[in-house]
């Protein structure tokens, strides 16, 4: 991951990232929207089916980690029947960026960067045989333009689009499990969004403040510099903790409080040149989803604590199951 864009620096990685464009800009919001909003509906759909059948269901593995790959894929026009890959080495790829992954983290994660590579390279040489008006494409023609040795921007290529995938389904997922469950741990805050769906927005933000999707997140020190009273050599990992800062007490009063009510801005999608790209479409597929489940299932009810997969950096959700009450 040290060559896609959370690893590079400028002038590489401005350089890159203006290749992208206005990657989730509102024009492209609102092309999703429609995609997103019936999707959600189709999701619901499943969710209603395996309740009624059941009386229990999965909301993790139903609907939270449907979405994200169903949405990216749609606007990369990558396969439906590729979903499925694409979540197993999502989820295998980020034990690489662990605090302190175990050997056969690192073993899971060294195949699915392998796994990814053969994918993505293969995305980007059969776009090239037919481009198209869509994102990826459009990159394509970016790249040939700026880098004229084909392997380089192949390369570049596919560092790029798989990390944009990426990025919009591991966090995303987790943020949309993690809304559901938070929500459900402060039904004071649920009552009065049911009756608010104006403050859907409010209360992703808060989800994402109060328990963000990444935890913590690693830089090496490029010179030698002070942090806070604190020496850091050069070459140094640091390891910033946005979880922590996100329960600041000099930045937000009552930080261990779920309160949708909050306005102060948060670290959940991270700051300055890697603030996250995704993080337009992730706040578009939470406010959808969460406007559409608390108008069909406003009674619906975390059964079990939710099962968490045991990391620090990408945190993923396993399994949440739900009931009506």
């Amino acid at each position: 991951m040290s060559k896609t864009l959370q690893g590079l620096n400028p002038p590489v990685h401005t350089q890159q990232r203006r290749s992208l464009g206005n990657v989730f800009d509102r024009s492209t919001l609102a092309g999703l929207q429609p995609f997103v909003r019936q999707t959600v509906e189709e999701l619901l759909d499943r969710l209603s089916d395996r309740l009624r059948a059941t009386g229990e269901a999965d909301f993790a593995t139903l609907v939270g980690e449907e979405l994200p790959v169903a949405t990216i894929s749609h606007w990369l026009k990558l396969p439906q029947a590729d979903h499925a890959l694409l979540r197993e080495l999502t989820h295998g790829q980020a034990y690489a960026q662990e605090l302190l992954p175990s050997a056969s983290q690192l073993v899971q994660a060294n195949a699915a960067a392998e796994g990814l590579r053969e994918y993505f390279t293969a995305v980007v040489a059969e776009r090239r045989r037919s481009l198209g008006d869509d994102a990826l494409s459009r990159w394509i023609r970016t790249w040939d333009e700026l880098e004229p040795d084909r392997e380089v921007a192949d390369e570049t290529l596919y560092h790029l689009v798989m990390f944009v995938v990426i990025a919009s389904l591991e966090t995303t997922s987790t943020l949309l499990s993690n809304m559901v469950w938070l929500l459900d741990q402060n039904p004071r805050q649920r009552s009065w969004l049911l009756t608010h769906p104006e403050a859907t927005p409010n209360a992703v933000e808060e989800v994402l403040r109060y328990d963000p999707p990444i935890h913590l997140t690693t830089r090496v020190a490029t010179e030698d510099t002070e942090l806070a009273g604190t020496r850091i050599e050069r070459d140094e990992v640091v390891h910033v903790m946005i979880a922590a800062a996100n329960h600041d007490p000099s930045q937000f009063d009552d930080p261990d409080t779920f309160d949708i009510g909050r306005t102060a801005a948060h670290l959940g999608f991270g700051g300055g040149i890697h603030f996250c790209i995704g993080a337009m479409l992730a706040r578009l597929e939470a406010t959808e989803l969460l406007q559409s489940l608390n108008r069909r299932f406003p009674t619906l009810r975390v059964t079990t604590p939710p099962e968490w997969e045991p990391r620090m950096a990408f945190r993923r959700l396993l399994a949440l199951h739900v009931a009506e009450h």
